[in-house]
């Protein structure tokens, strides 16, 4: 999806007919797919209210302060209780972050309950989970705002502790020397692993060339950051903006994944199915990345009812993956992934029925939460975010509101 810097085809512009949906399980290939400027249109506009990041977080420091001191309570606490009992403290406390080293032999990172190490391992060796990774995963977190060090740590944290969030995937870019190093950071601190994104952006151009070579370097300089960077997506939705061949982008992949094969760190293209299948295919690039992260928009399909109706758009995306020969045995993710609580500038449906709503964004997760054993048994796991944290953002599709309340309850099932 395009975010207020749309960064998805629900940024802002006019309705643009983009052709036949030749393989959007969405729709059949007859029906014209349509979707709101921000993905294909030539220009972008950053979304006025991502300035104003005060209404979130007006007292960083104080509110950072108070979230650790009730982890620390929550932790103390939670640990008498099951020693009491005669259980082990360790898996008392799902997200808990400690520099103890003792972890159950079971959990590897970022499993809810392990414990990060007081010093940095000096191999990946059993480092990352062995558990099937499944249902809800974490949230798209946007980075455009280059938020400062107290920030990203305070919302990881409470991704962590309030959600059992495992990732982070990140959406757009901050070009700030020295952003990713603070993410990192902010990542090793609340326990969560990091989906790296190189962003290329909508004017053309080879600006993302640079933040490619800079995000390698830090990746290779920070002896943190192969440790919390379980994937680096080559591009959000670069197939559906076209910005480069097919071919082009596939030997990025390759180029990619030769670079970070040392750092044990996989590659991807975060596309929608329509951007996977237009325009003849891209079966190079299917062939190319490591694993496929879909972008699961159902609201903008010809077929779109309500967010709680959705699973047959959400069910055939699906199928469509795991019907490729050159994805077979690939891990698949639904990354940009929800649906609108309501329309604007940058959202507009292409059904008549589409309805966008608090309480159809609110039924949208439901509707997930509920496919929770489809997720588990389907291609080893199938794991989904949630786009996006907050309307500040990106209006609409946020958690919170852009005054830093939750528009609903959402407590997403992380196994079942």
């Amino acid at each position: 999806m395009r975010s207020f810097f749309s960064l998805s085809a629900l940024s802002l512009g006019a309705l643009v007919v983009l052709g036949p949906a030749i393989a959007s399980a969405h729709d059949s290939p007859v029906v014209l797919f349509k979707r709101t400027g921000a993905g294909f249109s030539h220009r972008r506009v950053v979304n006025s209210r991502r300035a104003d990041l005060t209404k979130r977080s007006a007292s960083d420091a104080s509110e950072l302060a108070a979230l650790e001191l009730v982890n620390s309570t929550i932790a103390n606490k939670t640990n008498l209780v099951a020693a009491s009992a005669g259980a082990d403290p360790a898996g008392a406390l799902a997200g808990s972050n400690t520099t103890s080293t003792s972890n159950s032999t079971t959990l590897g990172f970022p499993d809810l309950g392990f414990k990060m190490p007081s010093t940095v391992p000096s191999s990946l060796d059993g480092w990352w989970t062995n558990a099937s990774e499944y249902a809800f995963m974490g949230f798209s977190y946007e980075v455009t705002a280059c938020q400062s060090a107290s920030e990203l740590k305070k919302d990881f944290l409470n991704i962590r502790n309030k959600f059992n969030g495992r990732y982070v995937r990140l959406y757009g870019t901050c070009d700030t020397k020295g952003f990713y190093d603070t993410v990192v950071e902010a990542a090793w601190e609340a326990t969560l692993g990091v989906h790296a994104l190189i962003w290329f952006g909508f004017d053309g151009g080879n600006q993302w060339e640079t933040r490619r070579d800079t995000l390698f370097a830090d990746l290779k300089s920070n002896p943190k950051a192969k440790f919390v960077t379980r994937l680096v997506q080559m591009g959000s939705e670069p197939l559906f903006d076209s910005v480069l061949s097919v071919p082009a982008l596939a030997a990025q992949v390759t180029a990619a994944k030769k670079t970070l094969a040392p750092l044990g760190i996989p590659v991807t293209v975060s596309d929608m199915v329509y951007g996977f299948t237009k325009d003849g295919g891209s079966e190079a690039v299917l062939q190319a990345i490591d694993q496929i992260s879909i972008h699961e928009l159902p609201f903008f399909s010809t077929k779109a009812t309500t967010g709680g109706a959705a699973w047959p758009l959400v069910e055939s995306d699906i199928e469509w993956a795991m019907g490729q020969k050159a994805l077979k045995g690939k891990k698949i993710l639904l990354d940009e992934n929800g649906w609108p609580s309501v329309t604007g500038s940058g959202v507009s449906a292409n059904s008549k029925q589409a309805v966008a709503s608090i309480a159809g964004e609110n039924a949208y997760y439901d509707l997930l939460d509920s496919q929770c054993s489809y997720f588990k048994k389907t291609n080893n796991g199938i794991g989904w975010f949630a786009h996006i944290y907050s309307d500040d953002m990106e209006p609409e599709y946020g958690i919170y509101d852009d005054s830093g309340k939750m528009k609903f309850a959402f407590k997403p099932k992380t196994s079942c």
